[in-house]
C-alpha cells in the first residue's frame, strides 16, 4: 500500500489535532459539571464578592395579591443558559411593606438567585402567620409563577427582617427539606431556635435596641450543635440595617449573606474560604461567629482552611493563616508559649522569648482549634467565660472551650466565650500568664503569625 499523499497526511494531521483540542476542551467542563452542577457564574474573588452587582443581568415581576401570601416581586437572572437557579423567599418586618427591601431582591438575583420579596397578608401578621406565607410563596415560586421554569424546586430558602426573620426560622423549622434560613435581626418566638435543622444564618445591628445582639446571640447559641451556623453582628447599625439599600454597613451585611447563600443554596464551595475559619472581609461587621468549617448538606467537604480566596485587597487579610505558626505578642514581641514545654493536661500558656521549638508551634485546624504537639488544644480552664480564667494546654475534645476564632484585626477569640486572648496585667515579660479577657483592642489581645 502506497503511502499517503503529502496533502493526506497533512489533513490527516489537521484533523488528528483538533480531535484532540475537542477532547480537552470537552474534559474539565464534563468534570466541572460533576464535581457541582449547582455552581453559577465564575470563581470569586474579594472585589467580586464586595461589589453591589454580580455577574448576572436581571429582571423582575409584580406578584398579585393571593395564593396564601399578600402578593410582591420575584426577581430573576436572565440567562437561561446555566440551568436553573437555586431561590430565597424573604419577609418584610412587623407594619412594613417589602418596598423597604426591595434592594435586597436584584442585588441577590444578580449574583444567580431568584428571589421572591413578599407583602404579608397584613402588615401586622405574627412570625406563625408570616412562616406559612413564606412557605406559600416559595410553593408558588416553583407551582404556579411565571419563572417557576427557571427555578430549582430541591433548592430553596427562606429568610426576613424582624417579625419577618422570626417567620422565616419557623418556617425553616416547619419545612427542614429547606437549604437555609436567613435571620436579618429576627424576633425569634421563645427566643429557642433548639427545633430547627436547616443552616441557619443570624444577622444583627451592633446598635439595634429592639432586637438586640445580646437577644440575637442568645437565640443563636440554642441552635443545635449538629446544625451548621453564623452569627453576624453589622457594626454600628440599627434594627433597620437591612432595609439600608446598601449604604452605611448594610452593604457588609448583603455580602455576608449572598456568600453564604452561594455555599447553601449552590453547595458552591469556592466560597467557603469566605466564611472559614474566619471573615476574609470584616469590614462593617463588628462580630463574627461560624461553625466552621461550614459542610453545605450535599455539598461535600469545604475547602482546606489554608486555601485562601482570590485577589483579597490589602486592606483585609489575604485569606486565611499558614496551618502552623508561632503567635507573637504585638504588645510584648514573645510568643504564645506553653510553660515549660509540658505536655501535661493543664500546662500554663504563657508568653516567652520567640525560640522555634515545638511548644511554641500552633495550628490552625479547620474544627477551629489551635493545637500544639499535635493532640493538644489550646483550652479556656473549665470552660468558664469569666474575664480572668486562664489559658491552658488540654487534650482536644472538639468541645466550644477549644475553639478560636483569628479575627482581622490581631485579636484571637475564645469562641465559646466570646472573650479575647489576653496577656494578663497587659505584661510583657517572660512567664506573663495569658487568659480570656472582655475584648477591648488593646495590644496585650492582639498576636501576628510568625
Amino acid at each position: 500500500m502506497r503511502p499517503p499523499r503529502p496533502r493526506t497526511r497533512i489533513l490527516a494531521w489537521i484533523v488528528a489535532a483538533l480531535l484532540v483540542i475537542a477532547g480537552l476542551a470537552a474534559g474539565p467542563s464534563a468534570a466541572s459539571a460533576a464535581g457541582n452542577p449547582y455552581e453559577r457564574g465564575p470563581s470569586p474573588t474579594a472585589a467580586s464578592i464586595a461589589a453591589d452587582r454580580g455577574p448576572f443581568a436581571t429582571a423582575q415581576v409584580t406578584v398579585p395579591r393571593g395564593n396564601g401570601f399578600g402578593g410582591g416581586v420575584i426577581y430573576y437572572p436572565t440567562d437561561t443558559s446555566q440551568g436553573t437557579f437555586g431561590a430565597i423567599a424573604i419577609a418584610p418586618g412587623f407594619n412594613t411593606a417589602w418596598s423597604y427591601y426591595a434592594w435586597q431582591g436584584p442585588r441577590l438575583a444578580s449574583f444567580g438567585f431568584v428571589v421572591i420579596g413578599i407583602e404579608t397578608n397584613t402588615l401586622n401578621d405574627y412570625a406563625d402567620a408570616r412562616a406559612t406565607q413564606l412557605l406559600a410563596a416559595l410553593d408558588y415560586l416553583v407551582n404556579s409563577s411565571p419563572v417557576r421554569d427557571r427555578v430549582d424546586r430541591d433548592r430553596l430558602a427562606v429568610g426576613g427582617h424582624s417579625m419577618g426573620g422570626g417567620g422565616a426560622l419557623l418556617a425553616a423549622t416547619q419545612r427542614p427539606s429547606l437549604l437555609t434560613a436567613v435571620g436579618q435581626a429576627p424576633y425569634v418566638p421563645n427566643g429557642n431556635l433548639s427545633g430547627i435543622k436547616s443552616p441557619t444564618i443570624i444577622f444583627a445591628g451592633q446598635a439595634d435596641g429592639t432586637v438586640t445582639p445580646q437577644y440575637a446571640q442568645n437565640a443563636y447559641n440554642t441552635i443545635p450543635a449538629d446544625v451548621e451556623r453564623a452569627y453576624v453582628e453589622i457594626a454600628n447599625e440599627g434594627h433597620g440595617f437591612p432595609a439600608g439599600g446598601g449604604g452605611g454597613n448594610s452593604g457588609a451585611f448583603a455580602r455576608t449573606m449572598m456568600v453564604w447563600l452561594k455555599l447553601f443554596i449552590d453547595k458552591d464551595t469556592r466560597y467557603a474560604p469566605f466564611l472559614c475559619p474566619t471573615l476574609s472581609n470584616a469590614n462593617g461587621i463588628s462580630k463574627y461567629m461560624a461553625s466552621c468549617p461550614l459542610d453545605p448538606p450535599g455539598g461535600g467537604p469545604t475547602a482546606s482552611p489554608t486555601a485562601s480566596p482570590t485577589a483579597t485587597p490589602s486592606s483585609t487579610p489575604t485569606g486565611p493563616p499558614p496551618a502552623t505558626s508561632a503567635l507573637k505578642g504585638v504588645a510584648s514581641g514573645r510568643c504564645l508559649d506553653v510553660n515549660g514545654a509540658s505536655q501535661a493536661n493543664g500546662a500554663q500558656a504563657q508568653i516567652w522569648d520567640c525560640n522555634g521549638q515545638n511548644n511554641q508551634q500552633w495550628t490552625t485546624t479547620s474544627a477551629g482549634e489551635l493545637r500544639v504537639y499535635g493532640n493538644k488544644c489550646l483550652d479556656v480552664n473549665g470552660g468558664s467565660t469569666a474575664d480572668g480564667t486562664s489559658v491552658i494546654i488540654w487534650d482536644c475534645n472538639g468541645q466550644n472551650n477549644q475553639k478560636w476564632r483569628l479575627n482581622s484585626d490581631g485579636t484571637i477569640t475564645a469562641v465559646g466565650a466570646n472573650k479575647c486572648l489576653d496577656v494578663s496585667g497587659a505584661g510583657t515579660a517572660n512567664g506573663t500568664k495569658t487568659q480570656i479577657w472582655t475584648c477591648h483592642g488593646g495590644t496585650n489581645q492582639k498576636w501576628t503569625r510568625v
